[in-house]
């Protein structure tokens, strides 16, 4: 029996979690669910898609993936399911499989048509559930749903260069537990772009001309150094290989993460420019 996971921005306290898993497992007694996240800020399409994208990889191939966030069915938002890399996704067509599908191209996508047989406003607990369950028992998604070749874009996902390739406009895509501020700028793009020239990262009233490889590189080689260094800001390409703003080793509840001290929100504006004078201090990596 394949996993199935639940991504949604339906929290902890109220009964929704425990009513979707109670759903499968009434239509598959053995199966195995893991809980992504829950803590989804409320409609957030953008963080969705970043949170996915980093934690589906990790499972393995043939888990059925339901993302439960602006699920409402409209005639603007339909429902979806799709292979893509070997995983299924059940999930609203609002965008958020944009970021995944943007490298991997999906290898069928359906629109869900079960709907004519149920009426409900509760469309994760009453559809993506049936929909995870027959594809977990083996079905196939033709018998769910039409075949369609598209789906809905982020454009903001997208960071953008501008016509001279001086520049990366991106943006705050996320914000994550620690406070760190996340961006939509690739590493891979990082490389493209700036083709090894020296650069300067503006984010808010700040400006970075380095970019570590990890974390406490920005501290010294001794204790009276490591302590000297605790709450500074730095830029980083982190594990996701997303251009990262960050506040070394600090503590929320006095000092404030990055997005805090920085005033670095959702959306907000993060650019890189490129000149051609010298090389980087840092090289990055490939």
């Amino acid at each position: 029996m394949g996993l199935i996971t639940l991504t949604t921005d339906f929290g902890t306290k109220d009964h929704f979690v425990g009513a979707v898993k109670g759903a499968i497992f009434s239509e598959l007694a053995d199966a195995k669910i893991v809980d992504i996240t829950h803590e989804i800020s409320p409609f957030n399409i953008t963080e969705t898609a970043y949170i996915l994208k980093n934690s589906y990889k990790s499972f393995p191939e043939g888990t059925i993936h339901i993302v439960g966030v602006d699920s409402e069915l409209s005639a603007e938002n339909k429902h979806i399911a799709l292979e893509l890399d070997g995983h299924f996704f059940v999930c609203p067509d609002n965008g958020l499989i944009s970021m995944i599908a943007s490298e991997i191209k999906p290898t069928r996508i359906v629109e869900i048509n079960i709907h004519d047989r149920i009426e409900s406003s509760f469309p994760v607990l009453d559809v993506f559930v049936q929909v995870a369950c027959f594809i977990a028992r083996g079905g196939n998604l033709t018998v769910i749903g039409r075949e369609i070749f598209d789906f809905k874009k982020l454009i903001e996902i997208q960071p953008k260069v501008n016509q001279a390739q001086t520049q990366i406009i991106g943006g705050v895509l996320y914000i994550d537990n620690y406070g760190n501020v996340i961006t939509n700028i690739s590493n891979k793009m990082f490389n493209d772009i700036g083709k090894g020239r020296k650069f300067k990262v503006n984010a808010s009233r700040y400006s970075f001309t380095k970019i570590f490889e990890k974390y406490n590189e920005i501290k010294g080689n001794n204790l009276k150094d490591s302590l000297q260094f605790d709450g500074s800001k730095l830029a980083i390409f982190n594990s996701a290989r997303f251009l990262e703003i960050a506040i070394y080793r600090s503590n929320l509840k006095t000092v404030g993460g990055a997005s805090t001290l920085l005033g670095l929100a959702y959306r907000d504006p993060v650019i890189i420019e490129f000149f051609n004078e010298s090389k980087p201090e840092f090289t990055p990596l490939q």
